[in-house]
This record gives C-alpha cells, sequence and structure tokens, in this order.
C-alpha cells in the first residue's frame, strides 16, 4: 500500500490546484463583468467566494510549513487577501488570489510533467515470477512466493528474488548491483541475488527469501531510509521570504500607525504581495526544466533544478556511467598468416547462435566492420565457457581459455599480465589456435573533456564510487585526475561517502545499477542514467539522462545555471519595483486596487524576463 499512496496523494494535490485555479479565475472573470453590469454589491461577494477557497488552502499549507519550523511568502499573500477581505478590497483580493494559485499551479505543472515522464522508466520493474505448480508453471504476484519454491528465470529476465541456482550453471549479468562489467557463471548451489539479470540460458532458481527479505528488497528500504535523512532542499524564492515579510509588516503597520488609514495598510499588503518571487521563481524554472529535457536531460521539479546550479562535489559510478557497461573489442592478435578480420569473422560467425553478451559483443564488432557473416552448423555451447562448431567447412572453438585450451594443439600464451578487468576470448580453427580477442569495459568517450568542463562549472571535488574491484577501478580511471577512487564498496557504504563529502557542499550522484539507487536518493542531487540504466536508480534520483550519454550533465548543469540566474533577475527586479510601489502605497499615492493593477504590472514584466530561460543555448 505505500507504493501506491504516495502516487495517489500527489494526483489529489495536483488536482487540488488546478481546481483552486479555476475558482480564482472564474471568481475575477465574473466579479469584473458583474462590476461591467454595474452590480457591485454582487460582484464584491462572487470575488469574495473566489477568494477564500484559495486562502483556506494557503492557510493549511502555513500550518504545514510553520508546523516543520520553515517559514515562506505564503505568509504575505496570506496577510493580503485576508487584509483586503476585511476591510471590503474584494478586488484586489482577487487578484492576489489569482496570481498565487497561478504560482502554485506552475511549480506542480512542472512536477508532474517529470513524473509522467519517469513512467516508461519503471517498467522493468519484475512484478511477477514464473512457480512450478503441479507439474506445470503458473505466473504469480511477487509476494506469493515462499522459500524453497522453485521458480523459473527466463533468458533476460531479472531475478526477483534472493536464491539458489538449481540447474547446472546460470550466466548472470550482477552489473546493476556490484558494478562487475563482465557477467558471472555461477555453477548448481551458488548464490543469486535478487535483482541479477539472466545473461545465458533459462535455468531454475531455489528461492531462499521472500521478495521482501530479498537482497533487491533491501536496498529499496535503503533507498527509502536514505530519502528520509536527506537534507531538504530550500526553494529559490523562500530564502528571500522572512526578509521581504519583516519589511512588508513594518511597512503596512507604520503606513497605517501613522496616517490612522488601515487602507493604506492593505494597498501596501497588496503591492507587496511577492508576486515576482510567486510567480517568476517557477516561470523561469519551468521553462529551464523544458530547455533542459530538450537535450536528454529530465529534471524532476524546480527544487532538483536551482540545487543543480550549485553542485560542488561530484560523486561518480563506473560500470554503465563512466564506462559503457558492455563489453567492447580492446584488440585482436592472429596467428600464422592469418589477418585480425580472419579471427574476428570465424569467432562472430560462430557467436551468431550464442546469447551471452560478450558473443553479441564480438557480432556486434564483426558487423561495424562490414564482415559477411556465413552461418554456423554442428554448433554446441558449454554456457559460460565456450561454443564449438563449423564454419565454412572449418572446425571453430571460441570461448574462455581453458575452454579453448582443450580442444586445441600446444599451450596458449600466458595472459597474466593483462590489465585488471580485461577479458580474453581465445579463437581456434582446425584444432590450432587462431588468435586471441581482448575485450573490456573501456571509458566512455570524450570522458577526460567532461570532467574538464564539470569543473569549469564550480565543481571542485569528483570522485569515483564502484562496488567493483580496487584494481580495475584503478586502472580505468588512470589518468583522469580523480579527487578520489572509492571500490569494493556495499549500498550502504555509497550512502556514507555520499554524506561524508557534503561538508564540502551539495553533493551530486550519478550512477545507473540498483546498488547506486540508495546513494542518488541520500545525495543532494542524484543523476541516474535513464537510457539503459536499472529502474530503482531512476525511480531514486532527481534527474534523469534520457539519452545514454553521461555528456548531457554539461548541457543540463549549464540550463540550470542559466534558469536560476534569470530568476535572481526577476526576483531582484520585481522586489525592487514591488517596494517603490509598497513606498507608494503607504504614502497614500495607490489604492488597493491599483496597488492591484501595478503590480500585475510588475508581474508581467518580470515573467517576460523569466521566459527568456526557453532560450538558453548551452556552449558545450
Amino acid at each position: 500500500m505505500a507504493e501506491t499512496s504516495a502516487p495517489l496523494g500527489t494526483l489529489f494535490a495536483d488536482r487540488l490546484k488546478v481546481g483552486l485555479l479555476a475558482v480564482a479565475l472564474v471568481g475575477l472573470v465574473t466579479g469584473l463583468c458583474l462590476l461591467l453590469a454595474s452590480l457591485p454589491d454582487l460582484a464584491k461577494l462572487v470575488f469574495a467566494a473566489g477568494v477564500v477557497p484559495v486562502l483556506a488552502g494557503l492557510v493549511i499549507d502555513i500550518i504545514r510549513s510553520l508546523s516543520r519550523g520553515e517559514v515562506g511568502l505564503d505568509i504575505v499573500a496570506a496577510l493580503s487577501m485576508s487584509a483586503a477581505l476585511v476591510f471590503g478590497e474584494t478586488l484586489a483580493a482577487a487578484v492576489v488570489a489569482l496570481m498565487y494559485a497561478g504560482g502554485a499551479f506552475l511549480e506542480s505543472f512542472a512536477e508532474g510533467r517529470a513524473r509522467r515522464e519517469m513512467s516508461d522508466l519503471l517498467s522493468r520493474v519484475p512484478r511477477t515470477a514464473t512457480r512450478y505448480e503441479n507439474g506445470g508453471l503458473a505466473e504469480v504476484p511477487l509476494d506469493d512466493l515462499a522459500p524453497d519454491d522453485l521458480i523459473l528465470i527466463h533468458q533476460g529476465d531479472v531475478a526477483p528474488v534472493d536464491g539458489k541456482v538449481q540447474s547446472d550453471a546460470a550466466m548472470l549479468d550482477q552489473s546493476a548491483l556490484t558494478g562487475e562489467a563482465m557477467p558471472v557463471r555461477l555453477l548448481r548451489d551458488h548464490d543469486v541475488l535478487s535483482g541479477s539479470t539472466n545473461a545465458g540460458d533459462a535455468f531454475d532458481l531455489r528461492v531462499t527469501r521472500t521478495a521482501a527479505n530479498s537482497t533487491y528488497a533491501g536496498i529499496v528500504r535503503l533507498v527509502e531510509a536514505a530519502q528520509a535523512s536527506k537534507a531538504p532542499m530550500a526553494r529559490l524564492a523562500d530564502q528571500w521570504s522572512l526578509l521581504f515579510l519583516v519589511v512588508t509588516v513594518c511597512l503596512a503597520f507604520a503606513a497605517w500607525w501613522f496616517t490612522g488609514d488601515p487602507i493604506r495598510a492593505v494597498a501596501v499588503l497588496v503591492v507587496a504581495t511577492p508576486c515576482p518571487l510567486i510567480l517568476a521563481v517557477p516561470v523561469a524554472l519551468v521553462a529551464g526544466l523544458s530547455r533542459a529535457a530538450h537535450f536528454g536531460v529530465l529534471i524532476k521539479g524546480a527544487k532538483p533544478l536551482e540545487v543543480l546550479a550549485r553542485i560542488r562535489t561530484l560523486i561518480l559510478d563506473k560500470t554503465g556511467t563512466l564506462t559503457d557497461g558492455r563489453p567492447q573489442i580492446v584488440s585482436i592478435s592472429a596467428k600464422g598468416d592469418l589477418t585480425e578480420d580472419d579471427v574476428l569473422l570465424a569467432a562472430a560467425a560462430l557467436d551468431q547462435a550464442s546469447k551471452h553478451p560478450i558473443a553479441q559483443a564480438i557480432v556486434a564488432a564483426a558487423l561495424a566492420r562490414g564482415l559477411v557473416l556465413p552461418a554456423p552448423e554442428n554448433m554446441v555451447e558449454t554456457a559460460g565457457e565456450g561454443m564449438a562448431g563449423t564454419v565454412n567447412g572449418r572446425a571453430v572453438v571460441v570461448g574462455g581459455i581453458a575452454f579453448v585450451d582443450a580442444h586445441v594443439e600446444g599451450a596458449i600464451p600466458d595472459t597474466d599480465a593483462l590489465a585488471a578487468g580485461v577479458v580474453v576470448v581465445a579463437v581456434a580453427i582446425e584444432g590450432r589456435i587462431a588468435g586471441q580477442i581482448v575485450m573490456a569495459d573501456p571509458l566512455r568517450e570524450g570522458t577526460e573533456a567532461l570532467l574538464g568542463g564539470l569543473r569549469r562549472f564550480g565543481i571542485d571535488r569528483i570522485l569515483l564510487a564502484t562496488g567493483d574491484r580496487r584494481a580495475v577501478a584503478e586502472e580505468v580511471t588512470a589518468g583522469l585526475g580523480l579527487d578520489a577512487v572509492r571500490s569494493e564498496l556495499t549500498p550502504d557504504q555509497k550512502v556514507l561517502l555520499v554524506l561524508t563529502e557534503r561538508k564540502n557542499g551539495p553533493v551530486m550522484m550519478v550512477g545507473d545499477g540498483v546498488n547506486d539507487a540508495p546513494a542518488l536518493a541520500a545525495a543532494d542531487i542524484g543523476v541516474a542514467m535513464g537510457a539503459r540504466g536499472a529502474a530503482a536508480s531512476a525511480e531514486a534520483a532527481d534527474v534523469v539522462l534520457l539519452v545514454d550519454h553521461l555528456d548531457r550533465l554539461l548541457p543540463g548543469i549549464e540550463i540550470a545555471i542559466g534558469a536560476r540566474r534569470i530568476a535572481l533577475e526577476s526576483v531582484v527586479a520585481g522586489i525592487g519595483l514591488s517596494i517603490m510601489g509598497m513606498i507608494a502605497a503607504a504614502l497614500g499615492y495607490l489604492t488597493p486596487v491599483q496597488g492591484a493593477v501595478l503590480q500585475e504590472v510588475i508581474d508581467v514584466a518580470v515573467i517576460l524576463n523569466a521566459l527568456r530561460a526557453l532560450r538558453i543555448n548551452p556552449k558545450v
């Protein structure tokens, strides 16, 4: 139930804001029509009817904020509406109500759009399992699984619970959990962690823990705990609110005290309604969100965009983030008269019959070189070890060194000197070693330029945090100039690293695996690789890169900085004009209605300025 209640509550809040905006708009328009029809008394009632629901919702929000120790701009808006109603200035109250409801709607609109765009990313979360029942197979909800149940894990499926392999062997991609890019081969009775992806043939799994107690569920609970302890994001507008509130109340009270005219105080409050903050800030930030989405960066709301502009520390995951997350060919060696293409063609032709990720990577590399692959024959695959068959009438063996060594004459050269994280695929033709294909998970292209660009945006510290082995982490990041490399980290240790780095300023964490989700939730800004990353990381993150390119961070940050700067410009200009209007109202030069009209003019000016965020053109 906890998983569904939050979205329902959010949906109700969004609809409530739309309803309040509609009430305020209808009340103002209808009241104006009644004024034109010379029905002022009825117009006042209609104006008030449009204001009261907005004011009631505002008071509830204020009480909730004060209970959390937060003082926001809502108090100024509530004072101006209340004073205008009390002293009969209902038209001014209606204008203020419309402005306030409009600002609240704009913020919820931005967050709602981000939630809708997330729905596709979360579709990969497993909800059911295939269980053996009464001599057959049945699809059952995860909650129905119990220890000792036997389930079938299809090729490409995610293990929904922890268990033990009950087939001869299983090939699993655990990169989302451990950060290790290369799949691992597990034999019978070896432990399988929920969240691992079946990279080989279907296999049977004996359940050892219920879904609620499995590894994946534990990470989800860690995410929830991290979100609960996450430092709150202060809205840009609220940072100005307390000072503006004090100035407004003092000026309104002084105008009333020295003149004895309460209408002057009402006029001051109406002009003081912080519409440049209520409207200009969300307009600029919503425009920034739209602009960022155009570049493949989904930011989940205005507050994350504000914080993104102030990041000082960046923590990067390795597999699938700093690296591509998929094995790629580093080099090919050929024996005798054979060429690299000869070795690659033989291996790729045979590997067409395999679903192993390394085999698929070899096939993709051969096709990228324009090689025409013949159909293999007589294929026999040993799961996780290699494959034998016939290509163009010649016997070919492809696989790990130990597997191929058993099929060839003579010894295969020693590979102990190879770098950490490297996998060697041996190729034999007609019983003799033909060559070797060296594969690894290399850095993404342009990583050094990316890190340099991030530092130019004010990010002082860049760290690597990975669950991979230290030798692999250091090999991959050599020469990048990172401030620190942290390896062999568990999900809770990544969270601790994020919390420790907060002393240096706001922290951004970038990752794509299930094991990154708690750290993404704990960071001031969590960024997930949404194109191929785990659904858990996309859900926990504040920002999702919709395309599989880490360099999208640069335009995203530049747009965030630009949108925040434009919002600040709008605030400074708008508040400056409002203060001038407040002084004029206190001196008796503006009535409440005139003050409301003046505030509308100021609103138009600052909104037009805020819309410049739609035209931000990143230089990176």
